[in-house]
């Protein structure tokens, strides 16, 4: 068929194999945070880390640093460990901490890069760098190798702390009354979404980050209820939501990181209907 033979002639590319492992890899990573992000009402903190991480990267724009990974992955973990003791401060709730953070850090950068931008087009860059453009299209081999290490570091993290991840996720008080330092947890959680914000960046941009983390775990608890059933179809939903994205938008010539977004939801729409079905 001619639409296979496209896709086996794109494929041909080294820069779109490199978009394919990037996307699976992060897909899978977001996923996995997901339903514990979901479950404990912190999808907000994604999307005010995605802030963070856009004005980080203007940052390193503005000193010209060619490695942005460097500027954006320490300020971006930072930031998620100034939220989570932002939300167990009494003076400064939770959502406050985030509006303050997210706001603040998505204005600097918009300004700075205004201020200070050596690009004729500070429009589109600032477009590519919310929305996600073709950036994943042009990934070098570091940034795949990076998103691989990174990406094995998550998965490790999850399945070795998965049962103390599920204690503080279903119960804190009663994960504390039993020993486990839900705030060390929490704080582990927290970093962990910050790596897998600032890996997903060059894949849906920053405003749609927070679609890769929802979208699964909301879709995979339309059918199922148990949190290991729910964990694993997330994944596997997000994952395959990612590659087909990338495959249309290989095709049609989409915005990749919108196209994925649109494929989530037809997603999630699909397993609403099975859900209604079931019950």
């Amino acid at each position: 068929m001619q639409i296979f033979d496209t896709l086996n002639h794109y494929f041909s590319f080294g820069f779109v194999r490199y978009a394919l492992i990037a996307g699976v890899l992060i897909a899978l990573c977001s996923s996995l945070l997901g339903v514990t992000l979901v479950l404990k009402r912190f999808s907000f903190i994604g999307d005010g880390l995605s802030h963070v991480a856009f004005g980080a990267m203007a940052i390193a724009a503005v000193l010209s640093i060619t490695n942005n990974m460097l500027v954006i992955l320490p300020i971006t973990v930072i930031s998620a460990v100034l939220l989570l003791m932002g939300g167990e401060n009494r003076k400064i709730k939770g959502d406050a901490s985030v509006a303050m953070i997210s706001v603040g850090s998505l204005a600097i950068g918009y300004l700075l890069m205004n201020i200070f931008s050596k690009s004729a087009n500070i429009s589109g860059d600032v477009c590519s760098t919310l929305f996600g453009s073709t950036s994943i299209l042009t990934l070098s081999i570091f940034d795949v190798w990076l998103c691989v290490i990174l990406s094995v570091v998550v998965v490790a993290v999850f399945i070795l702390f998965y049962n103390k991840i599920f204690a503080v996720t279903f119960d804190e008080g009663f994960a504390r009354a039993t020993g486990i330092k839900a705030s060390a947890y929490n704080l582990l959680i927290a970093v962990i979404i910050a790596v897998i914000i600032v890996l997903a960046m060059n894949l849906v941009g920053s405003l749609l980050i927070s679609a890769l983390v929802i979208f699964p775990a909301l879709s995979a608890m339309r059918v199922f209820k148990n949190f290991r059933s729910v964990t694993i179809c997330s994944a596997v939903f997000s994952v395959v939501c990612s590659v087909l994205g990338i495959m249309i938008s290989v095709l049609f010539g989409t915005p990749v990181g919108s196209t994925i977004v649109a494929v989530d939801i037809v997603g999630f729409l699909l397993f609403y209907l099975i859900g209604a079905i079931k019950k």
